[in-house]
């Protein structure tokens, strides 16, 4: 299994520090000591409440600055801006990069017709790709509990958002279609659960892999598989593919080990 540094691991060290800040607090009194644990102690705490929530984002920009590399005990390696992971075979060397692929269109609503276009999209698009590219996909069934509130507040979110772009002087082309999809799906996602349908869930990402002679010369050549899957894969599905870096990448290198055993982890872990 390998090795990761997860933004868990900050979070408790800062909430240590932010304790430890605490009972300096109360033994050093009303002094300078006190204040200045009370700070230690606020920002310890603030620290804990920003890598727990956006450690994705922070944890990357943190290891890139201070050039940390994390070393598996199988031999691979994740460079600073764990953006990839890299691991020499004989005297090349191998980069990994994984992307998340966000679908927000279902074939249960389409017809059969526009499955059978679908379907052919996506087969000449990835006929098009000559390196070898590995799909991944996890489904799980929701619980029906406060589900349909969550959608609705999602919806509600969308709209929210799909307003405040139109109100712009110089909307984004991009983002009004992002927006006006996501208010669609939720709506349709709404009206199935009237209809009785049972919410399914599903985790995609998509994993490529190059060789380079050097570091820089295999992540150039992934990087380029990446750029080039990012194009295909969210023409072809017409979804939105990211990227992954961090946390998030690290968790799609554990999945290659073992996946989440039910909803609940599964859902804790995205």
């Amino acid at each position: 299994m390998p090795f990761t540094m997860r933004p868990s691991h900050f979070a408790y060290a800062c909430m240590a520090i932010g304790l430890l800040g605490a009972l300096g607090a109360v033994m050093g009194g009303g002094g300078i000591i006190g204040f200045f644990a009370a700070a230690i102690a606020g920002a310890g705490a603030l620290g804990a409440l920003l890598i727990y929530k956006y450690g994705y984002f922070i944890i990357p920009v943190i290891t890139k600055f201070s050039k940390i590399v994390l070393i598996t005990d199988s031999g691979y390696e994740v460079p600073p801006s764990q953006d990839l992971i890299i691991k020499k075979v004989g005297s090349e060397y191998y980069g990994t990069k994984f992307l998340g692929v966000r679908i927000y269109e279902s074939a249960a609503e389409k017809s059969l017709e526009e499955n059978v276009i679908y379907s052919n999209y996506f087969e000449r698009a990835i006929s098009s790709v000559k390196f070898v590219t590995k799909f991944c996909m996890m489904v799980y069934v929701k619980d029906m509990g406060d589900y349909r509130m969550k959608i609705e507040t999602k919806k509600a979110e969308a709209q929210l958002k799909l307003s405040r772009e139109r109100e712009k002087p110089e909307p984004d082309i991009l983002r009004l279609d992002r927006y006006e999809r996501e208010v669609s799906m939720w709506s349709s996602e709404i009206e199935k659960l009237a209809r009785g349908f049972k919410p399914m869930a599903t985790v995609a990402y998509v994993m490529t892999t190059a060789s380079g002679i050097s570091k820089e010369s295999a992540k150039a050549a992934v990087s380029s598989q990446a750029n080039e899957l990012k194009a295909t894969i969210s023409n072809a599905l017409n979804c939105e593919v990211e990227e992954l870096t961090g946390d998030e990448m690290l968790r799609c290198i554990e999945w290659e080990y073992m996946l989440p055993s039910n909803a609940q982890e599964l859902k804790e872990q995205i």
